[in-house]
């Protein structure tokens, strides 16, 4: 795995939290896979615009 080392700042609270849900040494394989899921989230957002039904059809 091609990875670079990137400094993040989190509070306490969020790294016990981490680590309970994770478990220890798992750190940043959650933050990792967190990322990830969560640029996928958003990218498929970017692909697919949700249709609202407004005037923007009119006005084109």
């Amino acid at each position: 795995m091609n990875v670079k080392p990137t400094i993040v700042r989190l509070t306490q609270e969020a790294l016990d939290r981490i680590e309970q849900v994770a478990g220890p040494n798992q750190r940043a394989a959650f933050i990792r896979e967190a990322v990830d899921n969560e640029l996928d989230r958003r990218e498929g957002q970017s692909e697919n615009p949700v249709q609202t039904g407004g005037d923007d059809e009119k006005n084109q």
